[in-house]
C-alpha cells in the first residue's frame, strides 16, 4: 500500500494525505458474512452519552471477521482483500475447500490466490494460524489469544505485531510493541505475520467533514467553557493555567494509571515502556 497526496486545488486537498486503496476489492461485501451496524452515537443502554461528539457518520455494513479460526485442517484460498470500515487493517474473504467463506485479518504480503491453513503442525507461513507452542522465537505474529479458545484479542489494527521472545514452561512470553512482556498459555492460537495498511498512522484527513464522515462530532475545548461545564472553565480572559488537567468527569488526564486488575499481574514479566518527558 501506498499514501496519496492532492494537489492544492482547494485548502482541504492541500493538507490530505490518505491510503491508497487501488488494489483492494471495488465492490461490495460478502453478504452473508455481513449485518447492520447501526451507531449508537455515544450512548448507552439508557439512552444517556457515555461518549461525548460521537454521532452522524456515514451509514455502512459491519463485517463479522472470525477472531477464532476454528476451521482445522482444511485448506483456505485467499479470494480477495477488502476494505472495512470498522477497522483500520484490511480483511480477507477465504474459501475453504467445502465451500463456507469467512473473513480473517489480513497481513502484509499476502496475495489473492495464496492458501493459508489452520491447525497444529502446520507450515510457518504469513496467514497460517496455529498455537503460540508451534511457533518458533522471534516470528512476527498477530492476533494472539489471551485464553485458549477465547478468539484473538492481541495485535490486531493496522501495522501492528508481537513477536515471541520465550519460553516459560507451559507459557510463552510475548512481546509487546509497548515493551511490555507477558507469558500467555502456549495452546492459544496466534496468526504469522504483521497486519496489513501499515500507513494507516501517515493519514491527514485534511478536513473537518471527512470527520464528520467517520462519526466525529466537533469537540470544543474545556477551557473555553463555563465552571458548571467542565473543571477548566471560568475566569477573567483566556486563563488556561492554574490547573492539573483533567476530563470533564475530574479525572486525571495525564499519566494517571487506571488499570484494576490484580488478578492478571501475575502474567506480566516487564511493565511497559514510560515515555519520555
Amino acid at each position: 500500500m501506498s499514501l496519496k497526496s492532492f494537489k492544492p486545488y482547494t485548502k482541504s486537498t492541500r493538507g490530505t494525505v490518505l491510503v491508497d486503496k487501488s488494489n483492494l476489492w471495488k465492490g461490495k461485501p460478502f453478504k452473508s458474512l455481513t449485518s447492520a451496524n447501526n451507531s449508537s452515537k455515544g450512548r448507552n443502554n439508557l439512552g444517556r452519552i457515555t461518549s461525548r461528539n460521537h454521532g452522524g457518520g456515514h451509514k455502512h455494513k459491519y463485517r463479522h471477521v472470525d477472531f477464532y479460526r476454528r476451521k482445522f485442517d482444511s485448506v483456505g484460498e485467499i479470494e480477495r482483500i477488502e476494505y472495512d470500515p470498522n477497522r483500520s487493517c484490511h480483511i480477507m474473504l477465504v474459501k475453504f475447500e467445502d465451500g463456507e467463506r469467512s473473513y480473517y485479518l489480513a497481513p502484509q504480503q499476502i496475495k489473492i490466490g495464496d492458501k493459508i491453513k489452520n491447525g497444529s503442525n502446520i507450515e510457518i507461513k504469513i496467514g497460517n494460524c496455529m498455537p503460540l507452542q508451534d511457533i518458533p522465537v522471534g516470528i512476527d505474529i498477530h492476533n494472539v489469544e489471551l485464553q485458549p479458545g477465547a478468539g484473538g484479542k492481541i495485535a490486531r489494527s493496522a501495522g501492528t505485531s508481537v513477536t515471541i521472545s520465550g519460553i516459560d514452561g507451559s507459557y510463552s512470553l510475548i512481546k509487546m510493541t509497548s515493551g511490555e512482556v507477558r507469558k500467555i498459555n502456549s495452546r492459544c492460537m496466534a496468526t504469522i505475520g504483521v497486519l496489513s495498511n501499515p500507513d494507516q498512522k501517515n493519514i491527514k484527513i485534511g478536513k473537518a467533514g471527512r470527520s464528520r464522515w467517520m462519526g466525529i462530532r466537533p469537540h470544543t475545548r474545556g477551557v473555553v467553557k463555563n465552571p458548571v461545564d467542565h473543571p477548566h472553565g471560568g475566569g477573567e480572559g483566556k486563563s488556561a493555567g492554574g490547573r492539573h488537567p483533567v476530563s470533564p468527569t475530574g479525572q486525571s488526564a495525564k499519566g494517571l494509571k487506571t488499570r484494576d486488575n490484580k488478578r492478571t499481574d501475575k502474567f506480566i514479566i516487564r511493565r511497559r515502556k514510560r515515555k519520555k518527558k
